[in-house]
């Protein structure tokens, strides 16, 4: 069994999410003749399926879960939509979660402060 988190795992989490490029981010699949279907995570939403270079960008982009051609980034399972969704959703929601944890540790302590001081 995992222990909990600690303090300075949520600071060290909190610290690699204050460096990271600012959010929001979202998926983009992009398309051309350099790297035809590119799935993407940009920090600004894309106009559609399939946008051709130089309609997008490249200093939008902060990762790519594919790069079809040439096959520089796949993933066997084939989910590259998916952890595109995946790693543009935790920019936001790992700050998130991070503060939530924090909220529900001081309620606890409040509770706990509470209890004892009623003994």
């Amino acid at each position: 069994m995992e222990l909990p988190v600690r303090e300075e795992e949520l600071q060290e989490i909190e610290e690699l999410c204050s460096a990271a490029t600012p959010g929001p981010w979202h998926v983009r699949t992009l398309n051309d003749d350099s790297a035809m279907n590119l799935v993407a995570v940009s920090t600004v939403p894309g106009a559609g399926a399939g946008e051709r270079w130089p309609d997008f960008d490249h200093r939008d982009l902060v990762a790519a879960t594919l790069v079809q051609h040439p096959r520089y980034v796949d993933v066997g399972d084939e989910c590259w939509d998916e952890n595109a969704a995946f790693v543009a959703m935790a920019r936001d929601a790992v700050p998130r979660l991070v503060e939530e944890v924090r909220r529900l540790r001081a309620l606890l302590a409040d509770k706990d402060e509470g209890e004892g001081a009623s003994v």
